[in-house]
């Protein structure tokens, strides 16, 4: 099967990721794909939570931290600033803390522990898992195209959906039980109702929206997930490695992409015996490929002659990717 046809095949897959290594083009494919997708008539978000994002770069605009900005008709590019969004959550907690307790202000100490965990990446990354989630709740497009950050990276996002709802899990519970023994309190006191727990909503409130994008990231029906590979050697055994921890975390794999194919037109008699060499090199890596991944390869996209960027280049790449021949499958 080709890309093309998996996204004709299965419209209902409204959410699309490209992983990978980082280096090996996964923002240059979901750019083709969102532009495909967009010629198509579907309206479209990519977008990246990458501090070191490249939308900007590939459609020479700077959209960093501008929320998502219109590209052209049918597709919106989004960086989230990560800086902007770690003050921003730190700020929501506060007002959280305030709702609850009642308080005029912040105490101090509470405060400068806000302040300094902000400096943790377990604040990073989870103000930027909550930036996930806002973005692909909302069901405002047609396709939401996922640019992720390195494989490493992925994989500790995709895993935080199942730690927190565990931790969120536990803690629920505990406040259930909380509740269940003021409610004997009060009815000791005589009391008719007891004061609805500000803490216990706010975790449910979490939890709904952590199981909603957890839904969404491992149901197969509406996600697609596509591994973006290399003819290297060290890059198919570091996907083949990848490829199990992410079926751990119930990512649905929809198959793999070949970036970078020394285009066929190279194989002439009078190729200089160095690109004879890379030619050789890359036809056996090909067929490890083919070996490893077999028929779950869709497309082998072809090594440009320079840089995909604008929209001239991606719609070169496009056209090559989902119009030529079997959609770029050599």
């Amino acid at each position: 099967m080709a890309l093309k046809t998996v996204f004709e095949s299965q419209p209902d897959r409204r959410y699309i990721m490209f992983g990978g290594k980082g280096g090996l083009g996964k923002t240059t494919l979901s750019a083709t794909s969102a532009f495909w997708l967009a010629s198509q008539g579907k309206r479209v978000l990519l977008f990246s939570v990458d501090p070191q994002a490249s939308l900007s770069d590939i459609f020479q605009r700077d959209i960093f931290g501008k929320g998502p900005v219109k590209i052209m008709d049918n597709l919106w590019a989004q960086e989230v600033d990560a800086d902007r969004r770690i003050r921003e959550y730190q700020e929501e907690i506060r007002k959280k803390i305030l709702d609850m307790y009642g308080f005029e202000k912040v105490p101090e100490e509470i405060d400068n522990y806000i302040a300094a965990a902000s400096a943790e990446p377990a604040m990073e990354e989870s103000a930027i898992f909550d930036a996930v989630v806002d973005i692909i709740v909302q069901g405002d497009y047609d396709y939401y195209i996922y640019d992720l950050v390195p494989l490493g990276h992925a994989l500790y996002y995709l895993s935080m959906a199942k730690v927190y709802d565990e931790w969120i899990n536990k803690i629920t519970k505990l406040r259930e039980e909380m509740q269940q023994y003021d409610q004997v309190a009060a009815t000791m006191r005589r009391e008719e109702t007891v004061q609805e727990d500000q803490i216990l909503k706010e975790l449910n409130y979490i939890k709904d929206r952590i199981n909603a994008s957890s839904r969404i990231l491992t149901d197969s029906t509406r996600t697609a997930f596509f591994f973006v590979v290399v003819p290297e050697e060290m890059i198919i055994l570091d996907t083949q490695k990848a490829a199990a921890l992410f079926a751990k975390f119930d990512v649905p794999i929809s198959g793999y992409v070949v970036n970078r194919v020394l285009p066929p037109e190279l194989r002439s008699p009078g190729t200089p015996a160095y690109l004879q060499n890379r030619i050789a090199m890359q036809d056996r890596y090909l067929g490890a490929i083919k070996q490893a991944f077999g028929d779950r390869v869709l497309a082998y996209v072809p090594e440009m002659e320079r840089d995909v960027t604008g929209l001239g280049m991606i719609e070169r790449l496009a056209h090559r990717l989902f119009a030529d021949g079997e959609g770029g499958r050599s």
